[in-house]
């Protein structure tokens, strides 16, 4: 019983991580960082390319670079609920897409 809870919870974990979204990271960054940043994701997400994001995230600066750019972020906006969602979002409009978000 108890093997088959901790799979179950390992299950759920992983899980979650894996439904990061674009959609919801843009809609994230709308409601916590877009006044606070002072610009919006269109700009934020072009400051580096699809793979300056992926090392930020990868190497866990995602939040530091969040700050650096927004230094008036609330701490419960950079939950690390919300990291994968703003990666997704950065990464799908980075400055090497070619892709415009509507924010």
């Amino acid at each position: 019983m108890k093997k088959i809870v901790l799979i179950t919870v390992v299950a759920l974990l992983s899980s979650a991580s894996l439904s990061a979204d674009v959609s919801k990271g843009q809609r994230l960054y709308l409601k916590k960082l877009k006044s606070v940043c002072g610009f919006n994701g269109a700009e934020m997400a072009a400051k580096h390319s699809s793979k300056e994001w992926e090392k930020l995230m990868r190497e866990g600066k995602l939040t530091q670079e969040i700050q650096n750019e927004c230094p008036k972020v609330k701490k419960s906006s950079l939950k690390e609920k919300f990291l994968p969602h703003y990666f997704d979002f950065f990464k799908e409009y980075s400055s090497d897409s070619g892709n415009i978000p509507s924010c």
